[in-house]
């Protein structure tokens, strides 16, 4: 037994979470930039954890539930993060969720998986993956994306980028709608369509299964994990703020910083499954991600809005439009036959360098 949980659980990933909370909890004594520095290591050993602990679930619970453990826990945390800025910051965040969202969404389409477009295509020339699934993902993504981030703007009950009470409303219902539904497709109706061609030979090369003790305790360092990176991203989040501010960068950048610290335990084991030449895996997990990331905290977001008489602008300006259909038209060009080639994730990376940098000179 302790060999079984020393193999899938080594004393780095569980102590990392612990440390880094610990960490965390000594920041309020100003010790000095010394002190960030170590927050800021110790969070990239954290992230770097919570990555190895979402491979041991998957392990426990197989595909797809597995890629879908991690892309719901960050999210979860990334939407607790949202609102208890909201609720701290009042009417000065009315573009915190939008920026958020947008920022997530341009990093997981171009940045995650043009690099696993990229990586696959490099090693192993050409791979593929279930069209079924992926189409399903894509026409949901699209929908609403467009519903929350572009509807806004062309809407006459109030002149601006944002709902009315009622519209709100009614777009965070059906928001949750899509997504329930594709849920409800991704892990009952038609679990088969996310699954590797080759899946059957694939459990035949995985490691053994971790036991139900062992998967508790990774569920819950991995939600520590989640925690302390979300924690302590927010906490260096001033500092990362004090050096954009020195180079003369928009604000907006910040909130990319962060949600790249936020969405790295994602990339990395999209990457790698990637690397491993288990593409549905990688698309399961970043398609997935961009799903929660938009599905879930819209409705969190749009609800609080309500409820608490805030002001909520969702409506991404005419640049970030523009990049944002190109990327969603790129994205279902890339992934329409079946298989993908290097070429898809050059052009995705591409789309994702023309965003940072217009976003640093706009």
């Amino acid at each position: 037994m302790q060999k079984e949980i020393n193999s899938h659980l080594p004393l780095w990933s569980v102590v990392a979470p612990i440390l880094t909370c610990l960490l965390y909890a000594g920041i309020s004594f100003n010790f000095g930039s010394w002190y960030l520095f170590f927050l800021a290591s110790s969070l990239i050993v954290c992230i770097l954890a919570a990555v190895h602990l979402a491979e041991v679930i998957a392990l426990s619970v197989g595909e797809p539930l597995g890629t879908l453990v991690l892309a719901l826990a960050i999210t979860t945390i990334e939407v607790a993060l949202i609102v208890s800025l909201m609720l701290t910051g009042g009417k000065e965040t009315a573009v915190l969720a939008r920026d958020t969202i947008f920022a997530s969404e341009m990093i997981i389409i171009n940045g995650i998986v043009g690099g696993c477009l990229l990586i696959g295509g490099l090693k192993f020339k050409e791979q593929s993956y279930g069209l079924e699934g992926v189409s399903a993902a894509l026409t949901v993504l699209t929908a609403i994306s467009v519903l929350t981030l572009i509807l806004p703007n062309y809407t006459t009950s109030i002149i601006g980028p944002e709902f009315n009470t009622n519209q709100l409303f009614f777009v965070a219902i059906i928001s949750l709608l899509l997504y329930g539904s594709f849920l409800l497709m991704q892990t009952v109706k038609h679990r088969d369509y996310f699954l590797p061609e080759n899946a059957d030979a694939q459990e035949e090369i995985h490691e053994t299964p971790p036991t139900l003790k062992v998967s508790i305790v990774s569920s819950v360092l991995l939600l520590i994990s989640l925690v302390a990176v979300v924690i302590s991203a927010k906490a260096l989040s001033p500092s990362i703020e004090t050096g954009i501010d020195s180079i003369g960068a928009p604000k907006s950048t910040v909130g990319i910083i962060i949600a790249m610290v936020v969405l790295l335990p994602e990339g990395i084991s999209a990457l790698n499954a990637a690397r491993k030449n288990r593409l549905q895996s990688s698309l399961n997990l970043a398609l997935g991600s961009a799903l929660a990331s938009i599905g879930l905290t819209i409705p969190a977001v749009a609800f609080v809005s309500i409820y608490f008489d805030m002001p909520l602008y969702l409506g991404i300006d005419i640049k970030s439009t523009v990049l944002f259909v190109l990327s969603l038209f790129v994205l279902s060009l890339s992934l329409r036959t079946g298989k993908t080639t290097m070429i898809q994730g050059v052009v995705l990376l591409v789309i994702f360098s023309v965003y940072l940098f217009t976003t640093i000179i706009p």
